[in-house]
């Protein structure tokens, strides 16, 4: 009897070894099983422009150069190495973030990661050629490094703080979520000494800090201009312009002011992307960017000084409306003219592969996906608010508030950016939500540990 008891402990090591053996094989595939199915990455409406600035070389609003640079290191394998990447990273910030939380062991991260992947945006995310998958795992990095940074190693830290800055460079709404994230850690540290520390929000800043030093240098490095991506007067104009007070400025100022879009005030499109993107002939003959910028700005600037009450209202609801904009797939169709074509222009030897793809064939279904996905989406944000409540109705912050009230904070930050500035579109919201349904989950096991031990114990013990 006492030679079978360590017989059996080897035994139990050996299977527990080979499940996460296999976890840490099968998760990455699931993660990518829509672009494995599809035969080829996952194309979005943007994924064009990004591409393209390592081929063109000037500067365009809103696509960053560094993710330029990184689409242009996996152009070899068809961009699976990027992929690959992507999927490989997800899945290690998801297992560092359980094991900081002492949830551990393959089978758990097994459990959450399908949970993940057949419930969020996730796989979606992961399996495409697009900045998103960038988004909500940041807010997870930066947290670490707050938070968690005496629980990770020293090469923990230097990768953490890398892709933080990496993360930050791809997209600025993303460097403004991560920025007000920080900038409210400063303003919180006196109350939350023991919770976050001040040699952590300092690494964090120094890696948003690194993120705008490699925005200016990739810039500077492709186009030869030390300048910030350009995006935030027309973006700003095109949420105008759909609210309808770029029309009530026209109608107000015009012909006072010679503007160019005066003779065209009533021709103006529904939308600011019907407008910026459409392909109108307006846009067209006003010379597009080249020769709309300055006015886009002008009359955004004084829009906003003209009716600033109606530029409130405005905000406000473009805020809540980008809060419940989190369906999966938008701008994830058959109709990509753009990106097709810089594909075949610049990377004609994948042109028939790309062509042959599910998605190029409009076989991808997004609105049974959404049927899952929005629901579980909201429900996460509303148990996100309730973890809040709860923890204010005790007075008691543990580790799971913190994450929650971090998560809260990134949400609304980036409705608010992404909605008063580009204007409400589910591909905002359904990208940075899932970490809403991950904390859900940390929260689920949480309280299950808790109530096996039958104490109301921190979760980090």
């Amino acid at each position: 009897m006492e030679t079978s008891i360590p017989g059996k402990v080897l035994v139990a090591q050996a299977r527990r070894s080979n499940a996460a053996r296999i976890a840490l094989f099968v998760l990455p595939l699931l993660m990518l099983a829509p672009a494995i199915w599809n035969g080829y990455p996952l194309l979005q409406y943007d994924t064009g422009g990004y591409l393209a600035r390592w081929y063109e070389g000037y500067l365009v609003i809103n696509r960053s150069t560094s993710y330029g640079i990184y689409l242009h290191l996996g152009e070899q394998t068809q961009f699976w190495l990027n992929l690959a990447f992507q999927a490989i990273v997800s899945l290690w910030i998801i297992q560092l973030t359980l094991r900081v939380f002492g949830i551990t062991g393959p089978f758990r991260l097994a459990a959450i990661g399908v949970g993940l992947i057949a419930t969020t945006a996730l796989p979606w995310i992961t399996s495409m050629l697009l900045t998103d998958i960038f988004a909500g795992l940041s807010v997870l990095t930066l947290f670490l490094l707050i938070a968690y940074r005496n629980q990770t190693t020293t090469l923990e830290k230097i990768l953490l703080f890398a892709f933080t800055a990496f993360a930050a460079s791809t997209h600025s709404a993303t460097m403004i979520v991560l920025s007000g994230v920080c900038a409210a850690g400063w303003v919180l540290l006196p109350w939350l000494r023991g919770r976050i520390t001040a040699s952590g929000l300092t690494q964090a800043s120094s890696a948003l800090v690194l993120g705008a030093l490699l925005v200016l240098g990739c810039n500077y490095a492709l186009s030869g201009k030390l300048t910030w991506t350009p995006g935030g007067s027309g973006v700003a104009f095109g949420r105008m312009l759909q609210d309808g007070i770029v029309k009530r400025y026209l109608d107000d100022h015009c012909p006072q002011q010679q503007l160019k879009l005066c003779p065209y005030k009533d021709e103006l499109p529904p939308t600011g992307d019907d407008f910026l993107w459409g392909g109108n002939n307006m846009f067209d003959k006003l010379g597009r960017f080249d020769g709309m910028s300055d006015e886009m700005e002008f009359i955004s600037k004084q829009a906003l000084i003209t009716y600033p009450w109606l530029q409130a209202k405005a905000a406000a609801k473009a805020t809540w409306d980008q809060l419940v904009h989190v369906a999966t797939g938008e701008g994830t169709n058959g109709w990509l003219p753009h990106t097709y074509g810089i594909i075949e222009r610049y990377l004609p030897e994948q042109s028939k592969a790309m062509r042959a793809a599910k998605q190029q064939h409009w076989d991808i279904n997004f609105d049974a996906v959404n049927v899952v996905h929005v629901p579980v989406a909201l429900g996460s944000m509303v148990l996100m608010l309730a973890i809040l409540g709860s923890a204010a109705w005790r007075r008691r912050l543990d580790d799971v508030t913190l994450l929650a009230g971090t998560v809260t904070l990134a949400l609304l930050g980036n409705a608010m950016v992404c909605g008063i500035i580009s204007g409400p579109h589910d591909r905002y919201g359904s990208r940075i939500v899932w970490i809403a349904t991950f904390t859900a989950m940390i929260a689920a096991v949480a309280y299950l540990r808790n109530g096996r031990r039958g104490t109301d114990d921190d979760t980090a013990n």
